[in-house]
Order: C-alpha cells, then structure tokens, then sequence
C-alpha cells in the first residue's frame, strides 16, 4: 500500500482541485440564474433584490447535485496531469509505486464525496428544492389579476360528494398535503361548472380542502367575486394517493425515499421514480469512483512523451459519454424500460470496469 504521508498528499491535491472546481462552477451558476430570475421578476414590484437571492440560493443545490460528477472528473484529471507535469508521479512510480496505488487516494476521497452527497447534501438539496418551488409559486402564479396562472404547476382530477373538482397548483409541500398557487375548477353531477376558486394556498385535511385567501366566482353571476379567508372543498383524495403525482423525487431526501416507496405502493401508484431516484443516490459514490479511474488514464501519459492533450480530450470525451449514458439509463428506467435497479447501477458500473480495464492495459500491457 501506498504509504501515509504521500497518500494523504495525493488525497489533499485531488480534494483541493475538486472543490475549487466545484465552487467555481456553483458561483458561476448563480451569478447567472440570479440575473435570469432577477429579469424575469424586473415587473414584479412585491419581489425584491432578497427575495431574488434567497430563491437563488434555493434552486442552487439542485443544480449543483448534477455538476458534481463532473467536478469530480475534471479535479481529478487536474490532479494527474499537475503531478505527471511536475514528474511527482514518475518519482512515485521510480520507487516501486503502481497506478494502482497513487489511485487508490483519490479513488477513496471521490467514494466519501459521493457517500456525504447522498447521505447529506442530497437531503439539504430536496428542502431547498421544495421551498423553491413553494417561493416561485408565490411569485408566478399571483397577480392582480383573478385569471392570472403561472407558466409552472400541475393538475389533479378529483371525486367528492359534490361533483367533480379540477385543481391546478404551481408547487407541492408536506407529500402533497399542502398546495401553493391554487386554482379549482368545481363542476356539479352534470359536468356543468359551478364555481371558480383561487386561494394562496391549500391544505389537504381528513375528507377536505381548506383554501386560504381564498376568492370565488360563480358562472351567471355577472362576474362578481367573493372573498374569503377560509374556504372549504370536500374530497376523497388521501395524502398517499397523491404523494405520487405530485411530489417530484427531487424533493424527497434520501432518508425518507423508502417510506415515499413504501406509501406510493400501499396507495396503488407506481412507486418505479421513487425506485429510480433511490438507486441512483446509492449509485452515486460508485459513478464519482468511475469518473477517477477515468481520470487516472490521464496519469499515465508523461509529458515529455508527448500526447498529453489527445489523452486529455479522450479522458473529457469518456466522462461525458459516461454521464450521457447514465441519464439515458435514467430516463428509460424513468419511462419503465429498464429495471430501476439496472437503470442506475449499470452506468457506473460498466465505467468503472472500462477504467480498470484501460489501466490493466496501460499499466500491465
């Protein structure tokens, strides 16, 4: 094994490129998706400069979740190519070391980066994403106007002792307990529509909803419109029946994924996105290991051979190809082509074989 000192030396070097990577690219990411809300809200007097950056600091963990591998692979190609440059790593292989000892160091950082973003990061980045959508509900979908509907949202056809209900809402909180954003069309036994309510907000409770600032319009009644703190809508929807369609998984933790599983299939839905996103999370440490073995290919060319720059654009190429590959496993295990479990786990898998394979060819011919 590769002794201490050095070990932690290679394992500080590929830490360092890594995060001032990764901090790098969140700043510039935004720096630009503040100046985009900031435009997009630049006719919204109620909105201010804080509550621009606040949003801002929400939807970054999402964002951020889906550069990681990619920090990772580009921190880690840095680290080889300054050591091979600076001929640290040809000193290291003159006394005896192999590829797969000098790797083993960032192969062990890129595995606990991945744990800490499923087991931490992951479950900040779901709050965070929850209560960015809840934020740009409140800022979209309301407006002087009692017509006025946000671009965001979705909709939720139900049953209850009155008739019908269709309810459209900009974001979900709480598994779908609590709506923001809400709009409800009401139609009777006949289909005819009775009323229309628009509310800030709305709680699903035992049998009801109950709207909050509420305000309602009945068709023939001249387009006069009623307004009241509470308003009250019946319906057989249970929390469980709708955590489903209207909690995206990107807003479940990692923590709380297998009681999302567990209620989504008592419920009778499809619980495959729940599946997808679990396995994906536990995936994670394995594709950011790949993505060092792909790197360390890069540490094998010494400079003063020559090549070094078709070995760096091969070694970019392949990460790409890498992460291209694992979303389209994701979007067919998504659309219930492949088994979640393969959808997930076969990415990182293959790219972890394809570098030890390219290392074993490198290294032992």
């Amino acid at each position: 094994m590769i002794g201490r000192t050095l070990g932690f030396y290679f394992a500080r070097r590929f830490l360092a490129s890594v995060a001032v990577i990764f901090l790098s690219c969140v700043a510039l990411i935004m720096l630009v998706d503040f100046l985009e809300m900031t435009r997009r809200t630049a006719d919204r007097d109620q909105v201010s400069v804080l509550m621009v950056a606040l949003l801002t600091i929400y939807r970054a963990p999402a964002f951020t979740e889906q550069l990681l591998p990619f920090a990772v692979l580009f921190g880690a190609m840095a680290t080889f190519v300054t050591l091979s440059r600076k001929l640290e790593l040809v000193v290291a292989r003159a006394v005896g070391l192999s590829v797969w000892q000098f790797s083993f160091p960032p192969v062990a950082v890129a595995f606990l980066i991945g744990v800490f973003a499923t087991c931490v990061f992951n479950p900040v980045s779901a709050d965070f994403k929850e209560r960015a959508n809840q934020m740009e509900a409140e800022i979209f979908n309301t407006s002087s106007g009692l017509f006025a509907q946000g671009s965001a949202g979705f909709w939720i056809r139900q049953q209850s002792v009155d008739g019908q209900a269709i309810i459209q809402a900009g974001a979900s909180q709480q598994g779908g307990r609590v709506l923001s954003g809400v709009t409800v069309f009401e139609f009777d036994r006949a289909g005819l529509l009775m009323e229309r309510v628009e509310a800030r907000s709305a709680t699903l409770g035992d049998g009801i909803w109950t709207l909050s600032d509420a305000r309602v319009v009945v068709p023939g009644a001249g387009g006069e419109q009623q307004t009241f703190a509470t308003y009250l809508i019946s319906t057989k929807l249970d929390p469980k029946q709708i955590q489903e369609t209207l909690v995206s998984p990107e807003t479940v933790s990692f923590w709380q994924l297998p009681d999302a599983i567990s209620s989504a299939e008592q419920s009778g839905f499809g619980a495959s996105k729940y599946r997808l996103q679990l396995q994906s999370l536990l995936a994670r440490p394995f594709l950011l290991v790949a993505m060092v073995l792909i790197a360390a290919v890069v540490g094998l060319r010494v400079f003063r051979f020559g090549g070094v720059g078709q070995t760096i654009l091969g070694g970019v190429l392949a990460g790409f190809l890498l992460y291209l590959g694992t979303k389209l496993a994701e979007d067919l295990g998504d659309a219930g082509v492949v088994h979640p479990i393969a959808a997930a786990w076969f990415p990182a898998l293959a790219g972890i074989f394809l570098g030890v394979l390219i290392l074993l060819h490198r290294e032992d011919g």
